[in-house]
């Protein structure tokens, strides 16, 4: 059986999922490190899977990138065989059972999947080894303790999006100033019933200058 190095677990990232009144928000920062060298500034840690669906992750890139990829295609056959959009807890139970299936050679990898669909907004955490949780606040990696010191004071289940946003870049941004292996730039996509929108740099500065 392969065991996971200890320092790959849960280690260089902070990613954040929160499910509001009107939609969801993930976030993450951007930096990917190896051990103690910053091996990208611009990392790409959150994935849109359909208009309707996005995920984060956090751990080994190229596991996790492996995730990504086969959720999307997943996505796509839901779509083709059912005409319609791959329920949020639908696409958490494939890649559950996508990581409890390679538990004895594990993927190191741990992610958010959030969404919105004919229930209303979603988040699911789902661990290496293929656990999920549905959460309304949740955030991973190794400035997530740092996340957590704002979000467990900030965030309201009643909320909307508008009003939770200053709060998810607050707490990524405070992670960033505390935690070595998060930093340099922070990423925030809002999912609604509009659909997948990427904040630019300009919304993102100016919900930091606001907050």
């Amino acid at each position: 059986m392969r065991e996971i190095p200890k320092e790959l677990i849960m280690k260089g990232t902070t990613t954040i999922g929160l499910v509001c009144k009107d939609g969801v928000i993930l976030s993450s920062d951007t930096r990917v490190t190896m051990g103690y060298f910053v091996a990208h500034k611009k990392g790409k840690k959150i994935y849109q899977i359909d208009d309707h669906l996005g995920m984060t992750i956090a751990g080994n890139v190229a596991d996790a990138q492996k995730t990504v990829d086969i959720l999307k295609a997943n996505a796509q056959l839901y779509k083709l065989n059912y005409g319609r959009l791959m329920p949020v807890n639908a696409a958490a139970r494939v890649l559950a059972n996508l990581l409890f299936s390679a538990r004895l050679a594990p993927l190191v990898t741990q992610v958010l999947v959030g969404g919105v669909d004919d229930t209303g907004p979603h988040i699911y955490a789902i661990d290496p080894f293929g656990s999920v949780t549905e959460e309304k606040c949740v955030a991973t990696g190794s400035g997530s303790p740092i996340a957590y010191g704002v979000l467990e004071d900030k965030f309201r289940e009643d909320a909307e999006i508008n009003e939770l946003k200053p709060v998810v870049v607050r707490a990524v941004n405070s992670a960033m100033k505390r935690d070595i292996a998060s930093g340099d730039s922070f990423d925030v996509v809002i999912i609604d019933g509009a659909g997948f929108k990427e904040l630019n740099d300009e919304e993102k500065e100016q919900i930091l200058n606001a907050s």
